[in-house]
Formats: structure tokens, sequence, C-alpha cells
């Protein structure tokens, strides 16, 4: 529910590879969630669907939203940064998407603060909740996000939040099919999270990566 692809700045994995990563990890639905990005995403969906591998995609974006982030899913345009939390979920709503808050409670990321998510729960503004995020290392900053989730009645999701390769698969939901987005997210309620603390440095090397608006 959670990954970057070259088009996000701080991510140089380029398409073949995020092919050769989806076969090995046997994932089936693939959410790419690049930063203030859509491009990457439908990319990959054109990409995987023109393949041999059974994977879909499903359009995100990872929104930077003040000083915290903010993930749309099962969106039909790129959202421009520079809007607040609120508008922000706003806008995602306005395509038929999904507000989902990632790595929350995490200070060593860009997460939300948690007045600003309750702010946004509070608006009836979100949708699910990263419960696992294979970036965090802190298995109490996970037991926090899961139980936030189940307090205020959120869908509880899980993603590598992969900047690498090698991450893909780390985290996970096993869940039913679905068809579209509130089919998505009815399901989700029904899922089970798989994943692992995975966080790996990738070496460095020289390649030309897209630029974006």
């Amino acid at each position: 529910m959670h990954s970057h692809t070259m088009w996000s700045g701080d991510c140089t994995t380029t398409p073949d590879e995020i092919l050769d990563a989806v076969r090995e990890s046997a994932i089936d639905v693939l959410c790419v969630t690049d930063h203030n990005a859509t491009d990457g995403a439908v990319h990959m969906a054109k990409l995987l669907a023109d393949s041999d591998i059974e994977c879909d995609v499903i359009v995100g974006e990872e929104l930077r939203v003040g000083q915290g982030e903010l993930i749309g899913l099962f969106l039909t345009e790129r959202i421009a940064p520079g809007l607040n939390a609120i508008d922000a979920a706003k806008a995602i709503r306005d395509q038929g998407g999904i507000v989902y808050v990632p790595h929350p409670f995490d200070p060593m990321r860009n997460c939300l603060q948690p007045a600003e998510i309750e702010s946004l729960v509070e608006a009836g503004l979100v949708d699910a909740m990263e419960a696992f995020n294979a970036k965090t290392s802190l298995s109490s900053l996970q037991a926090k996000a899961a139980e936030f989730a189940r307090a205020n009645d959120l869908a509880a999701g899980a993603g590598s939040d992969a900047h690498v390769p090698a991450a893909f698969g780390a985290a996970f939901v096993e869940m039913p099919h679905f068809d579209g987005a509130q089919d998505f997210l009815a399901n989700l309620r029904r899922g089970t999270i798989i994943g692992h603390h995975c966080d790996p440095v990738r070496p460095w090397s020289p390649r030309i990566v897209p630029s974006v608006e």
C-alpha cells in the first residue's frame, strides 16, 4: 500500500527493477505512492499490464502537507503540493480516492502531528491508517498506530515504503479481491497485515531520473 519509484525525488528505483521485485515478491496489487507525483504510478500500471506478471497497480500519491505527509489512493490525477492536511484530504475524496495516513507517530519521519491526525479523523476525512510501515524500526510505534486505528474505527494498512528494490514486499496486507476504491476499503478491514522491518541502504550509482513538477 506504500511504495516509491524514481519519480519520487528521494528514490532511484527504475521500472525494470520494480518489475523484477514484483515478480520475486509475488505481490499481485501494488500501490505506487510517489512523492507529489502520479506519473510513475501510471507508467507502472501500463508496464505491468503489458507484462506477463499478474499485478494490478493502484495509482497513489504521497502528498507533502505542511510538515507531514498524507497518501491518496485510487487517484485519477495528480494533486498539486502546497495544500494543508484538511484540503489535501478533501482533494483526494473529490477524486473518489482513499485517504491513508502513512507512518503515523514516527518522530524520525515526515509524519502528521497527532493533533493534525485527530483533526482529520474528527472531520471524517481519514479512511485508513498505516498500522505497519517496514521502515519504522520501533514495534511500539507500529502498535500505537494499530491501536489508534482500532480506537477510531479506521481500516489498518501496511506497506514497505520501498525506496530501494530489495524492500518491495517487506510489508503488505493479505485481503480479499476488490472492485474499486470502496470495495478495497471494505475488504481492507478483513485483511491480515504481514511484515518485517526492512530499511536497506542502496549503494550509490549514477542514473538519470525524471524531473517532477
